[in-house]
Order: structure tokens, then sequence, then C-alpha cells
């Protein structure tokens, strides 16, 4: 199947906004070849929203670091009862450790 130039547009936008890990463009590059696009990183206001919904908690403290060339979120949660624990989330796939 092929698609024209502004369709290979849309499927991009549309890719990006759902926010999918890696994606396989319908759309096949000028050699024949798939086009693959990776999404962005996690970013810290989404990680946050997640852990939160996750745990049930309230993130208290978040700072980034790297890892082994890795970028992580780690973060310090506060739960109803005065619990207090601490996750790390990994930026590019946003595993939660």
């Amino acid at each position: 199947m092929r698609v024209g130039p502004a369709a290979s547009v849309i499927l991009w936008v549309c890719a990006v906004s759902t926010g999918a890990g890696a994606v396989r463009a319908a759309s096949p590059r000028p050699g024949g070849e798939p086009m693959v696009m990776t999404s962005a990183e996690v970013s810290m206001d989404q990680a946050v929203r997640m852990v939160e919904q996750r745990f049930h908690a309230r993130v208290v403290k978040a700072q980034t670091e790297q890892d082994n060339g890795h970028t992580v979120y780690v973060m310090r949660l506060l739960n109803d009862s005065g619990k207090v624990w601490t996750v790390r989330v990994d930026a590019a796939s946003g595993s939660v450790q």
C-alpha cells in the first residue's frame, strides 16, 4: 500500500500523539524499507502522574539521575497513612523499578 506525503505526516502525528513506544509507520521510505520511529522519553510530569495513580500516593520529591547512560527519575512518595518510600522510573520506557 502506498500513501502520499500528506498521509505520512498524518500517520506520524497520530503515532506521536498516542505516546506509543516504537511505531512502525504504514508508509515506506523512498527506498521501500519501512520507517521506524521511537517516541520521546517519558517526561517527568508524565512519570509523576503515572506513579501517583499506580501507588495511590503523592510524589513529594522528584529528581533526575543518570544510571549507566540511562535517564532515571527518582521519586519519593507519601501515602495517606504516612508511609514514605522511593521508586525509580526509567525515562525511556516508563517502567517502574
